[in-house]
């Protein structure tokens, strides 16, 4: 991967090959950040109410939805497209919280 100091900006790459390589160096430092923030999903298992209810969170969830679609549309993103990113990141998060609190 390559040093975030030394990440072209887009309009600085020269080809294909440069583009798509810091394409893939930003991919993956977005699933780096998605594990961590995994991490944090399986910590706050500890503190939720022990129920369904508790886990899904529907309160905490749209605010996450409705924030993100904020930060989106401020960066010039679809707002749709992240909502939808989230949703299903939301929805696996919440599958993997009932699985920490069953056992």
């Amino acid at each position: 991967m390559v040093d975030n100091n030394k990440r072209k900006l887009p309009h600085e790459c020269t080809n294909i090959t440069e583009v798509r390589n810091e394409i893939d160096n930003i991919d993956s430092e977005i699933i780096k950040l998605l594990s961590t923030r995994f991490g944090y999903v399986r910590e706050v298992v500890k503190y939720k109410e022990k129920t369904d209810s508790g886990i899904e969170a529907t309160d905490r969830r749209a605010a996450v939805i409705d924030s993100r679609r904020k930060w989106a549309e401020e960066e010039g993103i679809n707002p749709d497209v992240i909502e939808n990113i989230y949703n299903t990141l939301i929805d696996y998060f919440i599958i993997e919280e009932k699985k920490i609190m069953q056992n």
